[in-house]
């Protein structure tokens, strides 16, 4: 082969090496990409529990009632505060200052039972004027059996009480600031007696907040 046909042949193969290059370049661009996978969605977080609701708070107990004091010498009394089941009253009739510590029965018993009869006070009083203190007496509620005694009746321990009309006072007057301080450390009492017309009669009185009320009444009559 002659120099000049070498030349032309070896530029062939020149040229169609860099066709097919060219071609197969081109090729590659034009492929199409192969899509990329998409991501798995993410589950969704779970929403937190609902809080639960708190329970609303219990409705504050009451505060204790004071039993209403009957009118002393025709004065309402004045309440100085209540302890327990007792309350701690004041008044003046005709100028003279009273203190007292007063209380309703806890329980109340009738023989024959159900016999009708007004309520029943029982007191621990001070009259400064008179230089008494701490005397213990009730209102029952109905009129006593004349010439009759009630009974007071507590640890174990019974003490006579005279009776006028519907009220009676410890009789031994000696015994009265023993059995105060012994009312002042118990749980309850009770008073006994008969009425007028034969009926027995049973009140228990709580001792709950009796020496609160006792030191109120101290501190209002000196």
């Amino acid at each position: 082969m002659s120099h000049v046909m070498r030349s032309i042949f070896g530029m062939l193969l020149l040229f169609a090496a860099a066709f097919a290059f060219t071609t197969s370049a081109t090729a590659q661009q034009a492929a199409p990409a192969t899509p990329a996978k998409p991501n798995p969605p993410k589950p969704a977080a779970p929403k937190p529990p609902k809080a639960a609701a708190k329970p609303k708070p219990a409705p504050a107990a009451a505060a204790p009632e004071a039993p209403a004091a009957p009118a002393v010498g025709g004065v309402q009394p004045t309440l100085l505060g209540t302890f327990g089941d007792w309350g701690a009253y004041t008044a003046s009739p005709a100028g003279k200052k009273v203190c007292f510590a007063l209380a309703k029965p806890a329980n109340s018993q009738t023989t024959p039972p159900g016999r009708p009869r007004d309520p029943a006070f029982l007191f621990v009083s001070s009259r400064p004027a008179e230089k008494v203190k701490d005397e213990v007496s009730i209102i029952i509620g109905y009129g006593f059996k004349p010439n009759s005694d009630a009974t007071l009746e507590m640890g174990g321990a019974t003490y006579a009480m005279y009776t006028q009309s519907d009220g009676a006072w410890v009789k031994n007057a000696a015994e009265e600031t023993r059995l105060v301080d012994a009312m002042r450390k118990g749980t309850d009492l009770t008073i006994k007696g008969t009425s007028a017309r034969g009926t027995a009669t049973s009140d228990v009185f709580s001792l709950k907040g009796l020496a609160q009320a006792l030191d109120k009444v101290g501190q209002e009559c000196r």
